[in-house]
């Protein structure tokens, strides 16, 4: 991938994206450089995987009771000392598994029928 190769797709996407009157210079064409989703391995995968712990965590919060909260307090008071994996297993959330991803669809499919109903 050259330099120039990426200007030119990035340029034609913005073109794809905002429509034919928008304006792309040579510095807009520079753009995507300075995004990290097109080079940094997973990032977009980052965005995912915290949703669906952060959605798992407050389920169980929310629909639990102290035990579920205690162990949310101690997740949080925890801070780096694990590798996160870990850290989120132990407050009960285990991203290895398909259950908090499917539970944060599930969420996202409510949130939509909701959007729609009030719209």
């Amino acid at each position: 991938m050259t330099l120039e190769r990426f200007r030119s797709e990035y340029a034609q996407l913005t073109r794809l994206y905002f429509g034919p009157d928008f304006a792309v210079d040579e510095v807009l064409e520079l753009e995507g450089l300075r995004i990290p989703h097109f080079y940094s391995a997973f990032y977009v995968y980052k965005y995912a995987t915290g949703l669906s712990a952060a959605i798992a965590l407050s389920q169980m919060v929310l629909n639990g009771g102290t035990k579920e909260r205690d162990r949310y307090l101690n997740f949080l008071k925890s801070g780096g000392s694990k590798y996160p994996l870990d850290l989120l297993r132990d407050a009960g959330v285990d991203l290895e598994k398909p259950e908090p991803v499917n539970a944060a669809m599930t969420r996202f499919a409510e949130l939509v029928d909701e959007l729609e109903r009030l719209v």
